[in-house]
């Protein structure tokens, strides 16, 4: 919801004050008006009101004048006695300054028949009380409202830096898989320029997409699964000129699925890891297999191989003797979505790797 303009919210502000001092103030003379009655006297409505609706009015006009001091000078523990004497102060004169208006507007006062000084003392001496109960709770409540803004800014601050940490290690994943697969890519590319020049050719252009879609956006969290399939494509593509018959891709995903946002380079991570950690240690033929389906509420991906798989003790441990891939992949995945989002690994020596994650089913520019 976009923010109110600072008129409308500066309007609704003296609303809601001169309201809630209204308010009192009826509730006040509402409060004589039943005791008066009680005690069999007539009920003169105005006469009843006039008095607390110009001591609340006046108070209502003063109490941007509280909240700016309670801002500036806050009740906090390491200087508690200065700050107290300061609003002590404060409080005086407002209780002057509440006086003067009074006068000045006519404000109805009792004066008893023996009182035979200063008018303006007589009414500081009746006020005083009541504005006790007027200033000290006005400075609580200033201090509460300062404390929910300072919360809400914490929260705002902790999303800026989840944001930013998400990104962060964005930008490290990428950092991570272009290094070495861009060497091997470019070795096997500068083998190939003799004795197959047109392939080179083919892998220097899918080496260059890749290149273009990691670099494309880098603050960007999510892509299509359809983009990310182009990239993946590409990096298949190149392997299996390396690797020859020694690859074979098995692709199942569900039409309605192409449009569907994925963690950007998460399921390209999962692809190199069954590649670099699967086929190629097994140094036999081996098949890669990449579902997607949508699974209610949540898009699922499965990426599995028949090849080396993982040691029987990491088997039950994705961030560990499979490369950085996967361990980057669940920390992303905890980081976008968290509860929202599950990863599994299951693995066995010589029989394969299977990873399957569910993400919240969103198509790629709709609204989360």
């Amino acid at each position: 919801m976009p923010a109110a303009p600072p008129t409308r919210s500066l309007a609704f502000q003296v609303v809601l004050v001169f309201g809630a001092w209204t308010l009192i103030a009826l509730s006040s003379g509402v409060a004589d008006a039943i005791f008066t009655a009680a005690i069999g006297q007539p009920v003169h409505w105005w006469a009843l009101l006039r008095r607390p609706l110009t001591e609340q009015w006046i108070w209502a006009a003063l109490t941007p004048a509280v909240f700016w001091l309670a801002r500036r000078v806050p009740l906090s523990r390491e200087r508690l006695l200065p700050a107290l004497g300061l609003h002590a102060l404060f409080f005086l004169g407002l209780c002057v300054l509440h006086c003067a208006i009074a006068a000045a507007v006519g404000g109805p006062m009792r004066v008893p028949p023996t009182w035979h000084g200063s008018l303006f003392l007589l009414r500081f001496l009746q006020e005083f009380y009541s504005d006790i109960w007027m200033y000290w709770p006005l400075v609580c409540i200033a201090a509460l409202l300062s404390a929910h803004e300072r919360e809400r800014e914490r929260e705002r601050q902790a999303g800026r830096l989840q944001t930013l940490m998400a990104g962060l290690q964005l930008s490290l994943l990428r950092a991570q898989i272009q290094p070495h697969f861009l060497f091997n890519t470019l070795h096997a590319i500068t083998a190939l320029l003799r004795v197959d020049p047109r392939a080179a050719e083919d892998m220097l252009a899918d080496l260059a997409e890749i290149l273009r879609a990691s670099f494309h956006d880098p603050s960007s969290q999510e892509t299509s699964l359809r983009q990310e399939l182009d990239i993946v494509g590409c990096y298949l593509r190149i392997q299996q000129r390396r690797m020859g018959d020694r690859l074979t891709l098995a692709l199942d995903v569900a039409p309605d699925t192409l449009d569907a946002a994925v963690p950007a380079l998460v399921l390209q991570s999962l692809v190199e890891n069954a590649v670099v950690h699967g086929i190629a240690p097994a140094n036999r033929p081996g098949t890669l297999e990449i579902r997607a389906r949508r699974a209610g509420a949540q898009l699922e991906l499965d990426v599995q191989d028949d090849g080396a798989g993982a040691p029987a003790a990491d088997a039950a441990d994705a961030t560990r003797g499979a490369g950085v891939g996967l361990a980057n992949a669940r920390e992303r995945l905890q980081h976008l979505y968290g509860e929202a989002q599950s990863f599994a690994f299951v693995s066995a020596p010589d029989r394969g790797t299977r990873v399957t994650l569910h993400v919240p089913w969103r198509l790629q520019g709709a609204a989360a």
